[in-house]
């Protein structure tokens, strides 16, 4: 069974007008997901991080400054891009609340797998810096969870977003209890994600050039990112499931099809069977043309539903 974790204050986050990262884009999603064939899924509204699960990745003084930060009206600028609106601070918490348990379902077997529909993203979030639209780093918290609370030795962290996941690169750059592998346009924001960057052997970066298209993403993960995966064996396995390397997305050129994500995500259920017990949480990251979001999040969950 698929659970789908979301909850109405993820809407409530607002950077302003104009701002990609829009609540229209978790919208889209929802009002794709509420179509006949995703009937089955599992609904759950998700609850709150704690402030334990935040700060196993976060500062503490970071977590209350974020959690303070939310302003009684107008808007509160933390970067260049990152933006906190009065119901930011909840929407931060549900969204990586969702990933906890999400992980929690799927580990205690009351779900086989989970996607979180949730927003602000959050892989771009360091241990003390929001940036790049990111408060919290949902599927890093997520991931620290699986290794503190249920002793987990091996989570894998995939992440497709057309941008690099620095956040989570960072967070765990000497955890070899995680490996994190990653496809991404570069150069793109945010600079980061070079195929030299490995941290204990632990990182694998696949950056792309602008314009790669579906047959070189695809090999990429076929001969590079899934054999690592399956090499590490992974007891869990987590997904930063960003749709922004669409060809129709405004924010980069990766050129990739819809078709490609509902493809990647069969390969990485493989991986989970094999070496999981089938266990994946996929959370949602970037994705900026709504038409495209939407489809591409429809054909991975209707994968991962498979």
């Amino acid at each position: 069974m698929l659970r789908l974790y979301t909850h109405p204050a993820c809407l409530e986050h607002d950077p302003g007008r104009g701002h990609p990262e829009s609540p229209a884009r978790l919208q889209a999603v929802l009002a794709a997901l509420d179509r006949d064939r995703f009937a089955p899924l599992d609904r759950i509204e998700s609850p709150r991080a704690s402030r334990e699960a935040l700060e196993r990745v976060h500062a503490p003084a970071y977590v209350a400054r974020i959690l303070a930060s939310a302003p009684a009206t107008g808007l509160v600028q933390l970067d260049e891009d990152t933006y906190m609106s009065p119901g930011s601070a909840e929407a931060a918490l549900r969204a990586a609340g969702a990933v906890v348990a999400a992980v929690d379902a799927v580990l205690d077997a009351s779900a086989s797998r989970a996607f979180c529909a949730v927003r602000p993203p959050g892989h771009h979030a360091t241990a003390d810096q929001a940036m790049g639209f990111c408060l919290f780093n949902n599927v890093a918290v997520g991931a620290a969870h699986a290794l503190a609370e249920h002793g987990l030795q091996r989570v894998a962290i995939a992440d497709f977003d057309v941008h690099h996941g620095n956040g989570t690169q960072d967070i765990f750059a000497q955890e070899p209890r995680v490996l994190f592998v990653s496809s991404h346009q570069w150069p793109l924001y945010p600079g980061s994600g070079a195929a030299a960057e490995t941290g204990v052997g632990n990182l694998i970066n696949a950056p792309l050039p602008p314009d790669t298209g579906s047959r070189a993403f695809r090999q990429v993960w076929e001969e590079v990112l899934l054999p690592r995966l399956h090499a590490f064996a992974p007891q869990l396995l987590l997904v930063s499931a960003g749709f922004d390397a669409h060809r129709d997305d405004p924010l980069a050129q990766l050129q990739l099809e819809t078709d490609d994500y509902a493809w990647l995500t069969a390969r990485l259920l493989d991986v989970a069977r094999t070496h999981a017990a089938g266990r994946v949480v996929s959370t949602l990251e970037g994705g900026y043309d709504l038409g495209a979001l939407a489809a591409s999040a429809a054909a991975h969950v209707g994968a991962l539903m498979g």
